[in-house]
Parts: structure tokens; C-alpha cells; sequence
């Protein structure tokens, strides 16, 4: 532990600053106050590795004290103060506890990399990080973990830190922007692909005519959609995360809607985990709580497909699946979820709906009758029908 401590502050070049971060258990960190440009960070990662290096010389154990964020808890009552905004309690991270000592190794070697980027104003994703150190590392969960405990420690996000996603979004339609000084003009190819932005921080230049924004929860839905043209006869703008939605992805719809200040949509499966990607794009992940005022999107409506559609648009026997246990279990723990019921009621019942037919199907069913139906039927009929939640 004094070996990696050491490194970590003599890797450190600039002068020394009045202490801004301190370790030991009960004192306070100040919340998200402070800057989050690499100088300031440079000056934290020292102070803290100093307060360290403090401890061990003075023969005390070292401890990192952690704020803790949630956005839900299981009161399915809404009335509790859960908020991303305010840590919810504090956790200690000693060395007198064996698995701290380990978890404390991992987040220094986990700095001494996000120093050395800092310093270097070089970007690395979280796999590069892990492969830095494989055989201390074991698997990627643990450095996503330590990163996720920098962030909170340091008062800032993780692309503050130089750490970027490999990102799999995409997104089509009405909108030009510049990243980096690079032009992406949609609007001369509505319907054509075009991966979402890593560097979101460089966007700028946003103009557009869209009407509206829309979320589809899979690349298959966004390819459908793209083949039958749909943005060059809707004025909108489409955008899918592939699945669970990325950081960049997250990031470059929220900064969309703050420039834009259009309505925006999302269409998923009916089943549990289209129900929780869809509170993903809204609430936040409770693994990255502490960042979620700035990922989540309130303003979002559910498009669908709700477990009513099956029957109103005459979706056939074999389309329909039934919910497995896992499905089941899953729908379960959601339904505890305080945020449902104290801002979002209608979904909760839609979910209560779904698990009392005990049927999931995908967005793809509803096109069984003809393939272009959702893009020339389900979907302008429900927006400009208010069929929506």
C-alpha cells in the first residue's frame, strides 16, 4: 500500500496546494462545488495521496471516506427523500478491513492511471484501464467500481477524469452539429446512421428542424426505421443506445433536449428489461447514482409497446411469450421502486398489467401484419394521438 501511495504522489509534478480533499473517517468532502478541470483534479488526486502517505507515516491506517447516492429504494410507498442530488449516508473504506485493503489497492493503481491521462491530456476507456493490471484486476466490474468511487471522491464525472466509453449509439434525422470541429449533417441524409458522439463535452453548433425526439430501445427497431425512411417523412430525430443506453448516449440526448427543447419519446419491449432500460433513460442507474442528475431524462414519454397494444392492434398467439421466472422476479423488484410510484404511477401499472397476463412480446411483433407498420402506423398514430404516458 505505501508503495503504490508513493508513486501515485511523486508521479505528481505540480506544486503542492492547500488540502482539498481529507481521508480520514467522518470528515467532509464538499459536494460538486468545486471545479472539475484537470488542473483541480491534478491538485485533489495530490492532496489526497498526501493525506495518505500522512496516515501511513504516522502510523495510522488510512481510510477513504466515500459520499453514497442512491435514486430509489424499496418503499413502493413514494414517501421517502431519496434524490441522486444528496448523498444518502457515508462509506468507510479501511485498511483494517481485509477486502477495503484490496479495494484500496485497485482504486490507487486505478488514480495513478487517470493521473498519468490527466497529465498527458490523453483519453483511455475503462477496458484499457483494466488491462493496465489484469492479474490485480481480475475482472472489469472491479475497475468500474474504483472509477465509479473516484468520481464521487474527486466531485466530479467520469468524463472529467479523461475515461471514455467505446460508443455503440446511434442516431438519424433532422440535426446538424459540429464534434471537435468535425461537421455531422444528418438533415442532407435523414435516414442514414450516424454513431453518437464519445467526446459530448465537444459538441457544439446544434441546429435542427425536428419535431420531436424518439428512443428505440434496439438496433433492429433503428434499422427498421431507417429502411423504410422514416425521418424524410417524419421531421424527428431518432436515436437507439442498442440496448442498455451508454454514457455518451445518455449524455448527447440530454444535451439535444437542453438545446432543442423538443418532446422526446422512447419506444421498448414489452417485457421487464425493455420496462427497465426505459426507467434507465429517465431515472438514472443506480450504479452511477451520484452522476445521475446529469444522464437521467425526466422530460421523456413512454411511446410503448404497453401490454394493452397486444390486443389492440391484434398482435397473433405466437408473438406472445410467457414471462419466465427470471422476467417475473425482475418485475417484482421494479415495482419497489419508491420513484415509480411517486412520479410515475401509469407506469407502474402498466408493469402491474404485464405481470397479471404474464406475456412479454418485442417491438418487431407488432410489425407480424405488415413490416412497415410501425413507422407508417404504430408510431405517428400514437404521438399525434397522445397515445402515450
Amino acid at each position: 500500500m505505501d508503495g503504490i501511495v508513493r508513486v501515485v504522489f511523486q508521479n505528481f509534478e505540480l506544486k503542492s496546494t492547500s488540502p482539498i480533499i481529507r481521508t480520514n473517517a467522518g470528515e467532509e468532502m464538499s459536494r460538486r462545488g468545486s471545479s472539475s478541470n484537470p488542473c483541480d483534479l491534478l491538485k485533489k488526486i495530490k492532496e489526497f495521496t498526501r493525506c495518505l502517505l500522512e496516515d501511513l507515516r504516522r502510523g495510522r491506517s488510512p481510510s477513504v471516506t466515500l459520499n453514497r447516492y442512491r435514486i430509489y429504494c424499496t418503499d413502493p410507498s413514494g414517501k421517502c427523500c431519496c434524490s441522486s442530488d444528496l448523498h444518502m449516508g457515508k462509506e468507510i473504506v479501511s485498511l483494517q478491513k481485509e477486502c477495503h485493503a484490496y479495494r484500496l489497492d485497485v482504486l490507487l493503481r486505478v488514480l495513478l492511471i487517470i493521473q498519468q491521462l490527466l497529465q498527458e491530456n490523453r483519453h483511455g476507456s475503462k477496458r484499457d484501464i483494466y488491462y493496465m493490471h489484469p492479474a490485480v484486476f481480475s475482472e472489469q466490474a472491479v475497475v468500474d467500481r474504483a472509477i465509479n468511487d473516484i468520481c464521487i471522491l474527486l466531485e466530479c464525472s467520469r468524463h472529467n477524469l479523461n475515461v471514455v466509453a467505446v460508443g455503440k449509439g446511434l442516431v438519424m434525422g433532422w440535426l446538424k452539429f459540429f464534434e471537435a470541429g468535425k461537421k455531422f449533417d444528418c438533415i442532407n441524409s435523414p435516414s442514414k446512421a450516424h454513431p453518437v458522439p464519445v467526446f459530448v463535452e465537444e459538441v457544439e453548433g446544434i441546429v435542427s428542424v425536428a419535431q420531436y425526439i424518439l428512443i428505440v430501445e434496439k438496433e433492429a427497431v433503428f434499422q427498421r426505421l431507417a429502411d423504410d425512411r422514416f425521418c424524410d417523412t417524419n421531421n424527428c430525430i431518432v436515436i437507439t443506445g442498442r440496448g442498455y443506453p451508454d454514457v455518451p448516449t445518455r449524455r448527447f440526448l440530454r444535451l439535444l433536449i437542453e438545446n432543442l427543447c423538443l418532446p422526446v419519446y422512447c419506444l421498448v419491449d414489452c417485457d421487464p428489461y425493455g420496462f427497465d432500460i426505459l426507467t434507465t433513460y429517465r431515472f438514472g442507474s443506480m450504479q452511477m447514482a451520484y452522476d445521475a442528475k446529469f444522464l437521467r431524462v425526466p422530460e421523456i414519454r413512454w411511446l410503448g409497446a404497453f401490454p394493452s397494444d397486444s390486443k389492440k392492434y391484434g398482435l397473433p398467439e405466437r408473438c406472445l411469450l410467457p414471462l419466465t421466472a427470471g422476467d417475473m422476479k425482475k418485475a417484482e423488484a421494479m415495482l419497489l421502486r419508491c420513484y415509480l410510484q411517486r412520479e410515475a404511477p401509469k407506469w407502474r401499472s402498466e408493469l402491474e398489467m404485464m405481470m397479471q397476463r404474464g406475456v412479454k412480446f418485442e417491438i418487431e411483433a407488432l410489425s407480424a401484419s405488415s413490416i412497415s407498420f410501425l413507422a407508417e402506423k404504430y408510431i405517428p398514430s400514437k404521438i399525434q394521438g397522445g397515445g402515450y404516458i
